[in-house]
């Protein structure tokens, strides 16, 4: 009989990928949905409805052995909730300890949470990446809430044995990509002319192949047991090279302007988009030795590829 997962927010961006490899690899999967959508016949739907303190998660973990947990709140630009943090906590701390609570009583072996780069921070200086041995930086309510949750996750597994591994994804591209890797793709294909040609920056992503790839890898490895993992392309890219990649994988030819980055960020701050060059112009590394090294993996998709697979139609 094959081992069963239990896969939350199953028909998202990334749990989709991640549900159609682990079905690939022999694995049975259940997916968790907050309403009924179509899924394809080889994943078992459940509906749970909203994920919170009070959901009740019963027949869903019936005879699962490892939950893979994606159903999230996630990180927006403009959160118009009067309290962000509380809203936050309420789906990805509560909601997520009660799932693990109920996972300890039904006999769930392994709980694999895909957590976020936010908890690290959100920027490295030049030449120094993140690493799973430095002390959280959170800087904002998505990335508290999603600290908080891997503590509660450890302090779980320290009173009831149920193996707990974190992930850490920075940036996720590939097909269907949303928001301002979208918008960044479009702007290319558009042949707009760009003013990001002497951004000189490091930026860790993740191809959406990789990531998968990495989620299913914990799923069974024994070695991941209880351990914090970043993951990542393993090749950094700065925006300039970014933008050109993303012009070679659709066969265009893209105009950069070489633009100083003091006076992108001084035009920035006048038009009160100072986070968004932060984004495109500042550092964010991550360092996976670790997942290379404990557990032997490397990203299976190229930079190159991974584009080329956002781009295929």
């Amino acid at each position: 009989m094959s081992e069963r997962l239990l896969i939350t927010g199953a028909n998202g961006f990334v749990a989709k990928s991640v549900c159609e490899l682990a079905t690939h690899n022999g694995f049975s999967v259940k997916g968790a949905l907050r309403q009924h959508r179509g899924m394809p016949s080889y994943i078992e739907p459940f509906v749970v409805g909203e994920i919170n303190a009070t959901t009740n998660w019963g027949s869903a973990l019936c005879n699962v052995k490892v939950i893979v947990h994606l159903a999230a709140r996630v990180h927006v630009m403009h959160d118009t909730s009067a309290e962000p943090l509380a809203a936050f906590r309420a789906v990805n701390v509560d909601g997520t300890l009660n799932l693990a609570r109920q996972a300890v009583a039904a006999g769930v072996k392994r709980f694999v949470l895909i957590s976020s780069v936010k908890v690290n921070g959100e920027s490295t200086p030049p030449g120094r990446a993140f690493t799973e041995a430095d002390v959280p930086n959170p800087q904002d309510a998505y990335g508290q809430s999603k600290h908080e949750a891997e503590e509660g996750l450890r302090q779980l597994s320290a009173h009831t044995g149920m193996e707990v591994v974190v992930i850490r994804p920075p940036l996720v591209y590939g097909p269907g990509v949303k928001a301002n890797f979208a918008g960044l793709i479009r702007a290319v294909q558009r042949g707009w002319p760009l003013p990001l040609g002497d951004v000189n920056n490091e930026r860790s992503l993740v191809a959406l192949d990789n990531l998968a790839d990495f989620i299913v890898t914990c799923i069974t490895h024994p070695l991941a047991a209880n351990q914090n993992f970043l993951v990542s392309d393993g090749h950094d890219l700065s925006t300039t090279e970014l933008v050109r990649g993303i012009a070679e994988a659709a066969g265009v030819s893209v105009r950069l302007l070489p633009i100083p980055v003091w006076a992108l960020k001084a035009g920035a701050s006048l038009l009160r988009r100072g986070d968004t060059v932060q984004r495109l112009c500042g550092n964010l590394q991550v360092d996976i030795s670790k997942a290379r090294s404990l557990l032997r993996w490397e990203p299976p998709v190229s930079v190159q590829e991974g584009l080329r697979r956002v781009l295929a139609l």
